[in-house]
């Protein structure tokens, strides 16, 4: 028996109460018998009891306990804050409020501590993270200016080459402030003006990249002149910069910059590793289909690739060459270079 099979019972029987004792009082008025007029109003008190209990009990309860599970903790605290905030202003009012005459004196205190409240809550609700990322850098012994400053991401030049990065700012997943100094964009400029074909074909693309950035992206896109005291090339100012900046974070798909970050302790969003977490993993017994495009290295194998560039090794795959065929994974090999699926012809 559920919970709400008992509270349906529950309200059908208080409801089935309330009639009768409703249909028993008009019973003169409506000219009507009162046993009869009091066994018509407990019909209909128990039916609307039985339909209408589940949403005055238990489904506003659901909703409440869904609504609280799906709500991220930083925002519960935030919310409870904001909430103990604004009745601490509105006690604060109260009693210079309470001084004005009546009516206005009786329920402005009231009022006042109800939207006092409210806006407490919302605006505490609303800057949840940058709170938290506040209170954090304080405890962590650091200032004002560089907990502010941690809702920002620096870009460097291999990520707006690489492009990606307009598609990851188009989905919103990422929420935090784009920076792009002067200096990566200075780069990118020479780049784009170099003899090299290569070269600058690169760095033209960079340049429509971040056009296309600024007129596309959900985040916010800011072009800094803060130059670092220290760093020679790009990557050294970049991760100087950085540190200045209260160690924020640099998007980069550069390997050697990745390891200088590293040493200094700045956080590095890689591109790549993104990429890399997001392939899909087909499971051993799992059947795909699969273009076989060439020989393997041992005998009688073929090779094929999925869409995102995964190789997959296909036993007794040789003769399909250049047909696709379903195949059925056997196993997989997953590393910091990639993954690799072996399989078998079905």
């Amino acid at each position: 028996m559920s919970l709400e099979f008992v509270f349906r019972l529950i309200g059908m029987t208080v409801f089935a109460a309330l009639g009768a004792s409703i249909g028993s009082e008009l019973a003169d008025s409506m000219n009507l018998p009162a046993e009869a007029n009091s066994l018509l109003f407990l019909l209909i008190g128990a039916l609307t009891g039985l339909i209408a209990t589940p949403w005055i009990t238990t489904r506003p309860a659901k909703a409440a306990r869904r609504a609280i599970v799906e709500t991220s903790a930083e925002m519960l605290v935030t919310s409870l804050v904001g909430l103990l905030f604004g009745l601490i202003l509105a006690a604060l009012f109260a009693w210079p409020l309470s001084l004005l005459p009546d009516p206005i004196g009786q329920y402005f205190p009231t009022i006042t501590a109800l939207v006092a409240a409210y806006f407490g809550i919302i605006l505490f609700a609303l800057r949840a993270q940058d709170i938290f990322t506040l209170f954090s850098a304080l405890v962590r012994g650091g200032d004002f200016y560089s907990s502010m400053m941690s809702g920002e991401i620096l870009l460097d030049t291999s990520v707006i080459i690489d492009g990606r990065i307009l598609d990851v700012s188009k989905t919103g997943f990422i929420r935090q402030k784009m920076l792009i100094p002067q200096f990566v964009i200075r780069e990118l400029q020479n780049l784009a003006d170099s003899n090299e074909a290569l070269y600058r074909q690169r760095g033209r693309h960079g340049l429509d990249i971040l056009n296309k950035l600024r007129q596309e992206s959900k985040m916010s896109i800011e072009v800094i002149d803060d130059v670092p005291a220290d760093g020679e090339g790009v990557d050294e100012m970049l991760v100087a910069l950085a540190h200045e900046r209260g160690n924020v974070p640099i998007m980069t798909n550069d390997q050697p910059l990745n390891k200088i970050a590293s040493l200094y302790g700045i956080d590095v969003l890689n591109i790549n590793d993104l990429a890399l977490s997001l392939r899909p993993v087909y499971l051993p017994g799992e059947t795909i289909n699969l273009h076989i495009i060439q020989e393997g290295r041992e005998a009688d194998q073929g090779v094929g690739y999925l869409i995102d560039g995964t190789m997959v090794v296909v036993e007794d795959g040789k003769r399909y060459r250049d047909r696709t065929i379903p195949v059925e994974v056997t196993r997989y090999i997953l590393s910091n270079a990639g993954k690799m699926y072996f399989a078998r012809t079905m």
